[in-house]
């Protein structure tokens, strides 16, 4: 017989960790769905972090102006193209490469 305390653990263990806050920003989470699949749709990214599709344009924007992605039109649609060897933008990380974020993500 399991006990109720020892059960309310066991549930909390198996339960998705709790939304507020995550290790990576929403950055890190589009630059990480565009290295997965750099074809996707915004609206696909967005769907995946779970934030607006303005706000995975914004994003990108902001990538793009950092030099970390270029933007390729391919038709009607866009292809994403990762630098992986350009640095990571905060001092904390600043000597760690766009590249070795995405193999500890990937």
């Amino acid at each position: 017989m399991v006990t109720r305390k020892k059960a309310d653990v066991e549930n909390r263990a198996a339960a998705p960790p709790a939304a507020g806050w995550t290790f990576l920003s929403n950055h890190a989470h589009v630059l990480i769905c565009l290295a997965r699949k750099p074809d996707d749709r915004l609206r696909d990214v967005a769907a995946a972090v779970g934030i607006t599709e303005r706000a995975v344009q914004k994003i990108v924007a902001d990538l793009e102006a950092a030099g970390v992605i270029t933007r390729v039109k391919e038709g009607r649609r866009n292809h994403y193209e990762i630098h992986a060897e350009r640095p990571l933008r905060h001092p904390v990380e600043a000597h760690c490469r766009v590249g070795a974020l995405l193999k500890l993500a990937l």
